[in-house]
């Protein structure tokens, strides 16, 4: 077995794992980028981008049947589900390609190969050995499912859904989480019945409760059918679909069912525990620095417990190569990186819920507005209902920024800067919005807050 050594070994190659390798690049290591199958992970291939990719697509059949309210002649005749796969693919692929040429122009080498750890500072890959004087654990995540339930034939997780070459007549998802309303969203403006199966009483149940009941009135009157608070208790298929039981007695019936209860770590049979490295329960316990409880072995991404977003993994990634080079970065707590569902209409949030902030700050330390976005010119020409909540700590910062409506993932950059740098609302009130934006919503919560409302009373 031949030795390899470098500064930094990173044991997977998606977002958390790649960011990692980037900066420690920049700051002068030299690095050994593992990666099993292809750079990028499941944000690049099989998350993030190719379902945003199907989204837009869904986006543009819903504009073309709604063309006419807006005076262009147009009609929506179908969809040709071999050209939709192939836009999205060749995203991938340009995304994928940037991201092997950036990774080469930095000099990271990468191994293609199973790696397992096998020491606090080495990688074995296909009968090598990758010493780095610390080793970064990024190896991801997979669709879980429920105990008992077989994902097969028409039970399907998003993976196998990214695959469809047809739009299927009917569709059941199990999970009303960021997953299961996405591809509900998609396949509603393809054409198919959707009903989603939620055993929480909401939809996007960590949401803001507002929001959540947002989001179920948009899926109504877009005729999205859900069943929230009532447990899945089993599914039985045959040539022509399935049939799913709920605890209550009731039944769904659909062509397809897909199984969209989160996400599992992947850490098994690689070597982890028997290093020293402890598991719990599929994740990696860290400190808040991200440190394992092995010197020199660190834990990024979606097998740390928390938020599994890429961004996250993005920051993970930064975070652990600063650390390392002795900068001392800042810690960024979950609650404050911001979260998109990329449903129609969208959904997005920083910080705290209302809730939330009263058990952290006590009732009579917070106040909360939410701005409707009918109030917002933007908003009235794309045609979107929704709203603005914010929520400040009185005489305080403001500690959460929640919004549903067309686009308002777009809201994340300003959120997340307002709360991470504990911005008053009086200390934003001064900087007037563009106009007319959707971002002004926000700019019209936080003059309410700051005691001179413009546009609402």
């Amino acid at each position: 077995m031949t030795d390899h050594n470098f500064d930094l070994v990173v044991l997977g190659g998606g977002s958390a794992g790649y960011s990692a390798a980037v900066r420690a690049i920049e700051l002068g290591m030299t690095v050994a980028l593992i990666e099993k199958d292809k750079l990028g992970g499941t944000c690049l291939h099989r998350g993030c981008v190719p379902t945003k990719a199907l989204l837009h697509s869904a986006e543009v059949a819903d504009v073309a049947r709604e063309a006419a309210e807006y005076g262009v002649v147009a009609s929506m005749t179908g969809i040709d589900m071999a050209k939709v796969n192939a836009y999205r693919d060749d995203i991938v692929a340009k995304k994928y390609k940037g991201l092997q040429g950036l990774l080469k122009a930095r000099g990271i080498t990468v191994v293609a190969g199973e790696g397992r750890l096998t020491s606090p500072s080495s990688v074995s890959v296909n009968g090598d050995n990758y010493v780095g004087k610390n080793v970064v654990l990024a190896t991801g995540s997979y669709s879980k499912s429920l105990p008992g339930l077989t994902i097969e034939g028409r039970v399907i997780t998003s993976e196998q859904a990214l695959l469809l070459d047809y739009v299927p007549q009917s569709v059941a998802i199990l999970g009303g989480g960021v997953i299961g309303c996405e591809f509900a969203s998609v396949w509603r403006s393809f054409g198919s019945e959707v009903t989603i199966i939620e055993g929480l009483p909401h939809l996007v149940p960590n949401e803001e409760e507002v929001i959540s009941k947002g989001l179920e009135r948009a899926f109504r009157k877009r005729g999205i059918d859900y069943k929230i608070g009532v447990r899945f208790s089993g599914v039985t298929q045959n040539d022509q679909g399935v049939t799913i039981s709920l605890e209550n007695g009731e039944t769904v019936s659909a062509d397809l069912l897909l199984v969209a209860v989160g996400r599992g770590s992947n850490t098994a049979g690689m070597g982890f525990e028997e290093v020293g490295v402890t598991v719990d329960r599929g994740y990696v316990p860290t400190n808040e620095r991200l440190q394992t409880n092995v010197p020199g072995v660190w834990a990024v991404g979606d097998i740390v417990p928390g938020l599994q977003l890429a961004h996250r993994g993005y920051q993970h990634g930064i975070f652990v190569a600063e650390e390392i080079a002795g900068l001392n970065p800042i810690v960024i707590s979950d609650v404050n990186i911001p979260k998109v569902t990329y449903c129609e209409p969208e959904i997005m949030s920083v910080g705290l819920t209302e809730a939330k902030a009263v058990e952290k700050y006590g009732a009579d330390q917070i106040a909360a507005f939410e701005y409707n976005l009918a109030g917002n010119a933007k908003s009235e020409i794309i045609g979107t209902p929704g709203l603005v909540k914010v929520v400040r700590v009185k005489e305080g910062p403001v500690v959460g920024v929640h919004a549903i409506g067309s686009r308002v993932g777009e809201f994340a950059g300003e959120a997340q800067l307002t709360v991470n740098w504990e911005a008053h609302p009086e200390d934003i009130a001064p900087l007037i919005h563009a106009h007319p934006t959707q971002n002004e919503s926000m700019g019209e919560a936080f003059l309410y807050l700051a005691g001179k409302p413009l546009h609402t009373l």
